[in-house]
């Protein structure tokens, strides 16, 4: 099994676990291999959800470059939805899961078609 299988396995598992998601493996290769080698990254691949410039980056980045999405409050407000669904104490956030509830949410699983 490749480093990416079980980075994928790990994320499947963690959807799992500490969101009670039924992943779409598909899906979720996909967004993690969107990801690029972030995921390799100890300080890259988790998203601190506390930090507000972080947050911001996810938006602008992601939510607005990557999914196609127009600035608007809804954005940050899912943002905020899904940290609180991985769980707001919980410190290793995966920047692959994090986009993958964001995707789900937003219903932008066509850009990864």
């Amino acid at each position: 099994m490749s480093k990416r299988d079980e980075l994928i396995a790990k994320y499947a598992e963690e959807l799992s676990t500490k969101c009670s998601i039924t992943p779409d493996m598909a899906l979720l290769t996909k967004v993690t291999i969107g990801c690029g080698p972030a995921i390799y990254n100890d300080d890259s691949s988790t998203v601190a959800g506390s930090d507000p410039a972080e947050l911001e980056t996810i938006k602008k980045n992601f939510l607005m470059k990557k999914l196609g999405l127009a600035d608007s409050p809804k954005l940050m407000e899912a943002i905020n939805a899904v940290i609180d669904t991985y769980g707001r104490s919980n410190r290793s956030k995966y920047r692959a899961v994090v986009y993958y509830m964001l995707v789900k949410h937003f219903g932008k699983e066509a850009v990864y078609s």
